[in-house]
């Protein structure tokens, strides 16, 4: 068996320490060392020191949006419905026919009083003639004064008659129509809560329709809010995933709930037209409404961050936040109103710290080892 001569395993370990003592040994391991973090470490991130001022005061307000022209269509008579030719999201114009209503007792009853007036026409026509012939009869002295008039007595008894039935008849049809309800504008239907063969009864909602083309947002604010607005404040509403819609109207209804001790306040949308409105847009929708107003509150109050530091992941809003070190640090934000590439923290950073410009940079350093 072989063995290692005592004087060889002498020099080694002074061979080894001499390597340690003079840096050899860091010189070979460096390389297993990693480079990236190395480099990642050198070049700090880019970053902005958050200050306060620049926007004005915001506050946020839940609001829904709703149609300013919406009618829920009724029939007037009773009857089973037997046709219904729309369907819920339907887009439908202007006289458009919605359902019928059983109209058979109506156009019978209609045929009937139809046949009356014929048969008043027809009296009528014979006291006509009746009536002439006493006149004849009466100028050549063959009757008294007394049966001239009675014969003009009954022609127009006749004619009022007639009157009479042509009036009933004008009605019958009248009713008739009745039993089709047609679409008073153009719209999108949004209700329908009847089937065929069901009961239509007087006053009895059949059909819900309303006007695309003409939206608005209703909020309700506390009486505190209203009575500290300004001249002119500003409102922006965030909806369907879209920020900072302008409304074209503000309208502030002079009257406080008494039970909530609320003022309604009603943003009208801008109007696009009927088409593709709808599509982004509708009744029911939830809104949130952005008051901003100088006179609220002072504006230096208030932390403003560049939207490009702004990492969202669903319903999660949070940056990157530099310690002493340079090092990155993931914080959840509540954030307020924007405008333009700026937007408001309400909570979670404080003036003076620094942010990360560039999330995924700040991500990759990181998630990397530390040098």
């Amino acid at each position: 068996m072989n063995r290692t001569p005592p004087s060889f395993a002498r020099r080694s370990a002074v061979a080894l320490g001499l390597l340690m003592g003079s840096g050899w040994l860091a010189w070979l391991v460096a390389p297993a060392l990693p480079v990236r973090a190395q480099s990642q470490a050198a070049a700090p991130l880019a970053s902005y020191q958050l200050k306060a001022g620049g926007l004005q005061r915001s506050s946020s307000f839940d609001g829904v949006v709703e149609a300013v022209r919406q009618t829920v269509l009724a029939a007037q008579v009773a009857g089973a419905i037997v046709q219904i030719d729309v369907k819920v999201g339907d887009r439908v114009a202007k006289g458009q026919v919605l359902l019928r209503v059983d109209a058979r007792a109506a156009q019978e009853a209609a045929q009937a009083s139809e046949a009356q007036a014929q048969a008043a026409r027809a009296s009528l026509q014979l006291a006509t003639r009746d009536f002439e012939r006493q006149q004849q009869l009466f100028k050549q002295r063959y009757i008294s004064q007394a049966a001239l008039e009675q014969a003009e007595s009954q022609f127009k008894a006749t004619q009022a008659q007639l009157n009479a039935q042509l009036a009933q008849a004008g009605g019958a049809r009248t009713q008739t129509h009745l039993h089709v309800l047609r679409s008073p504008y153009e719209g999108i239907v949004s209700e329908l809560p009847v089937a065929l063969g069901d009961m239509a009864l007087p006053g009895r909602p059949l059909l819900t329709l309303y006007d695309p083309s003409a939206l608005r947002v209703t909020v309700h604010l506390p009486q505190s809010v209203v009575a500290g607005l300004s001249a002119k404040p500003s409102f922006s509403l965030d909806l369907n995933g879209q920020s900072g819609v302008q409304p074209s109207q503000v309208q502030i209804l002079p009257r406080v709930d008494a039970n909530t001790h609320t003022v309604q306040l009603r943003l009208d949308l801008p109007r696009t037209g009927s088409t593709g409105l709808s599509q982004a847009y509708a009744p029911g929708l939830f809104a949130r409404v952005w008051l901003s107003d100088s006179g609220s509150a002072p504006a230096g109050q208030q932390l403003l961050l560049p939207r490009s530091a702004v990492l969202r992941r669903a319903e999660l809003q949070a940056a990157y936040v530099l310690n002493e070190q340079g090092r990155p640090l993931l914080r959840q934000l509540r954030l307020g109103a924007a405008q333009g590439e700026w937007v408001e923290v309400l909570s979670g950073l404080s003036a003076g710290e620094r942010v990360a410009t560039d999330p995924a940079a700040a991500a990759r350093v990181l998630h990397s080892p530390k040098p």
